[in-house]
Protein backbone atom coordinates (compact mmCIF):
# COMPACT_ATOMS: atom_id res chain seq x y z
CA UNK A 1 0.00 0.00 0.00
CA UNK A 2 2.35 2.47 1.44
CA UNK A 3 5.37 3.59 -1.17
CA UNK A 4 8.33 5.47 -0.63
CA UNK A 5 10.58 7.71 -2.97
CA UNK A 6 13.83 9.31 -2.41
CA UNK A 7 15.37 12.56 -3.92
CA UNK A 8 18.07 14.49 -3.56
CA UNK A 9 21.61 12.62 -3.99
CA UNK A 10 24.26 13.80 -5.51
CA UNK A 11 27.59 14.82 -5.72
CA UNK A 12 28.69 17.82 -2.91
CA UNK A 13 32.57 18.50 -1.49
CA UNK A 14 33.41 17.13 2.07
CA UNK A 15 32.25 19.90 4.41
CA UNK A 16 29.17 20.60 2.16
CA UNK A 17 25.31 19.69 2.67
CA UNK A 18 22.94 18.18 0.78
CA UNK A 19 19.17 17.33 1.86
CA UNK A 20 18.00 14.13 1.33
CA UNK A 21 13.84 13.82 0.48
CA UNK A 22 11.59 11.03 1.18
CA UNK A 23 7.63 11.15 -0.54
CA UNK A 24 5.15 9.08 1.18
CA UNK A 25 1.99 7.84 -1.33
CA UNK A 26 -0.19 5.32 -1.22
CA UNK A 27 -2.22 3.74 1.83
CA UNK A 28 -5.03 5.02 3.73
CA UNK A 29 -2.83 6.94 6.88
CA UNK A 30 0.84 8.12 7.56
CA UNK A 31 3.43 5.82 8.64
CA UNK A 32 4.13 5.67 12.45
CA UNK A 33 7.56 5.62 12.06
CA UNK A 34 10.36 7.03 8.93
CA UNK A 35 13.89 6.00 9.60
CA UNK A 36 16.72 6.64 6.94
CA UNK A 37 19.39 3.97 6.42
CA UNK A 38 22.57 3.64 4.33
CA UNK A 39 24.38 0.98 2.89
CA UNK A 40 27.83 0.47 1.16
CA UNK A 41 28.69 -2.24 -1.15
CA UNK A 42 29.02 -5.76 0.42
CA UNK A 43 28.19 -4.07 4.22
CA UNK A 44 24.90 -4.62 6.12
CA UNK A 45 22.52 -1.79 6.21
CA UNK A 46 23.70 1.27 8.99
CA UNK A 47 21.49 2.83 11.26
CA UNK A 48 21.36 6.88 10.39
CA UNK A 49 18.18 8.40 12.05
CA UNK A 50 14.46 7.42 13.00
CA UNK A 51 11.62 9.62 13.86
CA UNK A 52 8.05 9.34 15.16
CA UNK A 53 5.79 10.56 12.38
CA UNK A 54 4.52 13.04 14.68
CA UNK A 55 8.52 13.64 15.79
CA UNK A 56 7.95 13.31 19.04
CA UNK A 57 10.56 10.81 19.43
CA UNK A 58 13.87 11.35 17.66
CA UNK A 59 17.38 9.14 17.26
CA UNK A 60 20.45 9.42 15.45
CA UNK A 61 23.67 7.57 15.13
CA UNK A 62 26.27 8.99 17.10
CA UNK A 63 28.35 8.75 13.65
CA UNK A 64 25.96 11.61 12.17
CA UNK A 65 24.45 13.35 15.82
CA UNK A 66 24.90 16.83 15.36
CA UNK A 67 25.42 17.21 11.55
CA UNK A 68 22.25 15.35 10.24
CA UNK A 69 18.22 16.70 11.05
CA UNK A 70 15.70 14.46 10.15
CA UNK A 71 12.71 16.59 9.91
CA UNK A 72 8.73 16.83 8.41
CA UNK A 73 7.51 20.04 7.31
CA UNK A 74 3.72 20.69 8.74
CA UNK A 75 1.67 20.15 5.89
CA UNK A 76 3.50 17.94 3.71
CA UNK A 77 3.68 14.19 3.06
CA UNK A 78 7.65 14.20 2.65
CA UNK A 79 10.49 13.93 5.26
CA UNK A 80 13.91 15.31 4.49
CA UNK A 81 17.19 14.55 6.09
CA UNK A 82 19.54 17.03 6.39
CA UNK A 83 23.09 16.08 5.82
CA UNK A 84 25.88 18.71 6.64
CA UNK A 85 29.13 18.89 7.21
CA UNK A 86 29.44 15.89 4.86
CA UNK A 87 32.66 13.75 5.20
CA UNK A 88 34.22 11.41 2.67
CA UNK A 89 32.88 8.15 5.01
CA UNK A 90 29.23 9.51 4.01
CA UNK A 91 29.56 8.12 0.72
CA UNK A 92 27.53 5.26 -0.24
CA UNK A 93 23.45 4.50 -0.62
CA UNK A 94 20.52 6.24 1.31
CA UNK A 95 17.89 4.52 2.00
CA UNK A 96 14.22 5.60 3.73
CA UNK A 97 11.77 3.27 5.55
CA UNK A 98 8.42 3.47 7.37
CA UNK A 99 7.32 0.92 10.16
CA UNK A 100 5.49 0.80 13.21
CA UNK A 101 8.18 1.62 15.52
CA UNK A 102 10.79 3.91 15.27
CA UNK A 103 14.42 2.10 16.26
CA UNK A 104 17.76 1.56 14.93
CA UNK A 105 16.57 -2.21 13.24
CA UNK A 106 16.39 -2.22 9.72
CA UNK A 107 14.77 -5.35 10.21
CA UNK A 108 11.96 -3.65 11.67
CA UNK A 109 10.27 -1.37 8.90
CA UNK A 110 8.73 -2.57 6.46
CA UNK A 111 8.16 -0.67 3.40
CA UNK A 112 11.62 0.54 1.44
CA UNK A 113 12.65 3.40 -1.21
CA UNK A 114 15.03 2.44 -3.79
CA UNK A 115 17.64 4.44 -2.64
CA UNK A 116 19.79 7.94 -3.39
CA UNK A 117 23.45 7.85 -4.31
CA UNK A 118 26.00 10.24 -2.10
CA UNK A 119 28.88 10.62 -2.75
CA UNK A 120 31.25 12.89 -0.59
CA UNK A 121 34.75 14.11 -2.52
CA UNK A 122 37.85 15.73 -1.35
Amino acid sequence: QVQLAESGGGLVQAGGSLRLSCTVSGGTSSPSAMAWFRQAPGKEREFVATRRWDGVYLDYAYSVKGRFTLFKANSWKTVHLQMNNLKREDTTVYYCAAGVVATRTSEDYNVWGQGTQVTVSS
